[in-house]
């Protein structure tokens, strides 16, 4: 079968036609929704957007070309798209002239750009803004599926875009491992299909190691009405059933850090949904931008934004909060989560801020209330979110994260392709050496997956 594309720049194309389910929140139109409507992508922000819409052939109403005018960073003469028939599948893509918010780090190849007068921006890049959680890139049609055609239509498209906006480069961010193996046919192709392998930690909801260790690469290949996945089977009671799976020497020291809580006279609670109140969402706004305050930064996302996520997608949120001893609220931390019915649900905790300083309680209320929180939910996985190694000895598993890369400029190409190759080499000693230092006891060790 062949595919076209064409090119939008609104999410009209989302409520066309049935599009299979999401596998997380943030591919949800809801969330695509808010972060257009708030200014988190756009020109602003410096996210300029444009959508990938792939059609089974043939396509109506097929006018105009891709052309693009960076100057204004607004495609001019995009291919209509006032009819879907015959859409398949879309994959976001973003003109960025920026690295911010994307946690997949390239500096280094745009330092070696400049020392050879070379134009690294703009670059192109297919990524969730602002969000370092593995999962699907593409929207997919009910009763389609991911084929390596499907692929090389959306590389067509990725292609023709870099070429007349002088692109530098493609930067697909944070994908699903099916994603990438759909991928692989092309990965020979001019320019190459460039992997790179990075390191998160996931906490997994299964006391015996068995049936986690053949999800420790797949916990984002979710599709939902299939509840075969981890959660049921040999998965926890409670948080100290989870704490048995530990050595002494660590279920000791989370205990001690627990109670450090109450000894400081704080108390925190867990709200979700409509629950969660305007009170609430003005306290958590205040502490969220004031972990971007001590670092001289402004928040990437608005409360607006926050704003409109609660009324749009509420089924999906949950936030803990830390009260001290005159009952007011000094720290939030705001989780999403997946429908737990669906396969391999999971938790990510997300965004986290504090009006005041007290011990532990970054602890407590980003990593042990998610974790009682999956418990209870019957979440296969919690993802507290990218980097931080004190994740490793609260028992988050290493666990492989994968993007592409596609560079345009042959006079780069072979020696980015042989740092990936490198770096490849590198972070796969990285995660076994931290899966070393997990501090299951014997019994619950899971098996290192690569």
């Amino acid at each position: 079968m062949t595919y076209s594309y064409a090119l939008t720049q609104d999410l009209t194309w989302q409520s066309a036609i049935n599009w299979q389910q999401p596998d997380t929140p943030f591919m949800s139109y809801a969330y695509w929704q808010a972060l257009t409507d708030t200014g988190a992508i756009g020109q602003q922000s410096g996210w300029v957007p444009l959508y990938v819409l792939i059609y089974k052939n043939p396509r109506h109403n097929d006018n105009g070309d891709a052309s693009n005018n960076y100057q204004d960073n607004l495609p001019q003469n995009l291919p209509k798209t006032d009819t879907f028939e015959n859409l398949v599948a879309a994959i976001p893509l973003f003109i960025k002239g920026h690295h911010q918010g994307e946690y997949v780090f390239d500096h280094a190849w745009a330092e070696a750009y400049a020392r050879y007068g070379a134009d690294y921006y703009p670059r192109l890049v297919t990524a969730v803004p602002y969000t370092p959680v593995s999962g699907q890139r593409f929207w997919l049609a009910k009763g389609a599926a991911l084929t390596t055609e499907i692929w090389q239509a959306a590389i067509a498209a990725i292609d023709e875009v870099a070429k007349q906006t002088g692109a530098s480069s493609w930067h697909g961010l944070f994908m699903q491992h099916q994603q990438i193996t759909a991928a692989k046919p092309l990965s020979s192709m001019s320019p190459q299909l460039l992997e790179r392998q990075g390191c998160q930690f996931l906490w997994h909801n299964q006391k015996l190691t068995a049936a986690a260790d053949n999800h420790t690469d797949n916990h984002t290949d979710n599709n939902t009405e299939d509840t075969s996945a981890v959660q049921g089977i040999n998965s926890f009671l409670d948080f100290d059933d989870f704490l048995t799976t530990l050595t002494a020497k660590k279920r000791k020291n989370i205990r001690a850090e627990r109670k450090k809580i109450a000894k400081q006279k704080l108390t925190c609670r867990i709200k979700t949904g409509h629950d969660i109140g305007s009170d609430d969402w003005d306290i958590f706004y205040q502490c969220y931008a004031m972990t971007y305050a001590v670092r001289g930064r402004h928040p990437y996302l608005s409360a607006e934004f926050f704003e409109q996520i609660a009324q749009s997608m509420p089924e999906h949120l949950m936030l803990a909060q830390a009260l001290d001893e005159g009952g007011d609220i000094i720290a939030s931390s705001l989780f999403f989560y997946d429908d737990p019915k669906q396969k391999n649900a999971t938790l990510y905790g997300r965004y986290w801020g504090c009006l005041e300083e007290y011990d532990s309680l970054h602890f407590e209320l980003c990593y042990y209330l998610g974790i009682e929180f999956a418990i209870d939910k019957g979440l296969a996985y919690f993802d507290p979110g990218t980097q931080g190694e004190h994740k490793l000895i609260r028992g988050f598993v290493p666990t492989k994260t994968h993007s592409l890369h596609r560079i345009y400029d042959p006079r780069f190409e072979p020696a980015i392709a042989n740092f990936c190759a490198e770096d490849r080499h590198y972070m796969q000693q990285y995660r076994q050496q931290a899966h070393e230092a997990l501090p299951f006891n014997i019994d619950n060790m899971p098996a290192f997956k690569g």
